[in-house]
């Protein structure tokens, strides 16, 4: 069980990662998964995660649902569909350190797939595809969005409707981390993850993400852009070296 600072800062850390994800459609994600990863098991760190950002993605989708670009989606669903199933069978857990080094890691291999192999999320391969990717990466750091942004950068669609659409893309793929991870934490008999945990943090999410709507409203594309790249490749630094110091501590 949390004790009651826990509880607050964890509360205040969910509401400032809501509103980043919300304003760029990821980076907010990130931050809360590497703090989890650092205050609990994996497995609970996961679920924990999976209910925020299913609340936060969820309710940004809801909020900019005319900007959606549904034939995207099924695409990625499709894809993750597939990746799911294939770690349900293996049903694998990962180590923190492993979950810490590909979350600092996948920016920038993101940022490394050369130009003639660039990915477009409108092109419907490169989405089954990206499903796949992005899927199996949550499920092994948690988090996907530096990957699946890559997926965004070269199409034509609006910030709106990125924010929009990945948003609607990661809620499915953060229920479908429940689904595998809630079944590994009732059987831990973890208690750090209970309900009054969860409400706080779904309260939260809902909070940040309406905060951040008027922001993303008066910021232009190129500004999108350009923030979401130095708030991402900031944030994977520091995961990157506390992974490999939790590595090099084994």
């Amino acid at each position: 069980m949390l004790t009651l600072p826990l509880m607050v800062g964890l509360g205040l850390t969910v509401l400032v990662t809501s509103f980043l994800s919300g304003l760029f459609g990821m980076a907010g994600g990130m931050v809360l998964m590497g703090l989890l990863l650092i205050l609990l098991p994996v497995p609970s760190a996961m679920l924990l995660h999976g209910v925020t950002q299913f609340a936060s993605n969820g309710w940004r989708a809801w909020l900019w649902r005319r900007h959606v670009v549904w034939p995207v989606i099924l695409r990625f669903a499709l894809g993750g569909s597939v990746a799911g199933l294939l770690f349900a069978l293996a049903g694998a857990v990962p180590d923190r350190a492993v979950s810490l080094l590909i979350l600092g890691l996948t920016p920038f291999l993101a940022l490394a797939i050369p130009a003639r192999w660039a990915l477009n999320a409108q092109k419907p391969l490169h989405g089954v595809l990206g499903g796949f990717l992005c899927m199996g990466i949550q499920l092994l750091a948690g988090i996907s969005g530096p990957l699946l942004d890559t997926f965004f950068i070269r199409s034509a669609m609006t910030r709106q409707s990125v924010v929009a659409t990945k948003a609607a893309i990661q809620s499915v793929g953060h229920l479908v981390k429940i689904a595998y991870f809630a079944p590994l934490v009732a059987g831990s008999g973890d208690e750090t993850v209970e309900s009054t945990v969860i409400l706080m943090s779904i309260a939260m999410a809902l909070i940040g993400t309406n905060l951040s709507r008027r922001v993303l409203d008066r910021m232009s594309d190129a500004q999108f852009r350009l923030w979401s790249r130095y708030l991402v490749m900031g944030t994977a630094s520091v995961y990157l070296g506390q992974g490999l110091l939790l590595l090099a501590a084994h």
